[in-house]
């Protein structure tokens, strides 16, 4: 559901993971997080199933972002505490499509070093700054590229939640 376009009902979205056989699904707010055990197969595998089971139950392609409960804990690990999306800051997790996921993504990120941090980690670029710099900040000019057709953003406090969630009822299968 971006800008309006390819709106998913959350309650239809984990039917079709359950019709694939997943275990423990359950969705995370309105913005397409579903949380699921798959029952084995490769990243690649499992990523393909969900986009032909989209596209045949909602007839347009959507794009799947997949990430384990291990990868989920690294990314939180790494992202400094302080890093919160507040009424103070602005922070994104911004989740990196396989085919641009590299430390070099940051070159083809506009960012100002003297108003945002911007950091790479495994599948993620995690991007801050305070809001009193908001009209300092580089990042934003990304919206409309063809590197943001390739990625979803979460802000921090969301992934912490996601993880916290799976790590109650979830395992690691992928």
């Amino acid at each position: 559901n971006v800008g309006g376009k390819g709106k998913v009902e959350m309650s239809r979205l984990k039917d079709v993971f359950e019709s694939l056989g997943y275990n423990n699904v359950a969705t995370y707010i309105n913005s397409g997080n579903v949380i699921f055990v798959p029952v084995g197969g490769s990243r690649q595998k499992i990523t393909k199933d969900i986009e032909d089971a989209l596209k045949a139950k909602f007839g347009f392609s959507i794009k799947v972002i997949l990430r384990t409960q291990k990868e989920l804990e690294n990314l939180v690990r790494q992202t400094p505490d302080t890093w919160v999306n507040n009424r103070l800051n602005k922070c994104d997790v911004m989740f990196l499509m396989d085919e641009i996921d590299s430390p070099a993504i940051l070159k083809q990120i506009p960012h100002n070093p003297e108003a945002e941090d911007v950091i790479y980690l495994r599948g993620a670029v995690v991007w801050r700054l305070d809001r009193s710099k908001i009209r300092q900040g580089q990042v934003l000019k990304i919206i409309g590229s063809d590197i943001h057709k390739k990625l979803t953003v979460r802000n921090p406090n969301t992934v912490r939640k996601i993880l916290a969630i799976i790590q109650g009822k979830a395992s690691d299968k992928l």
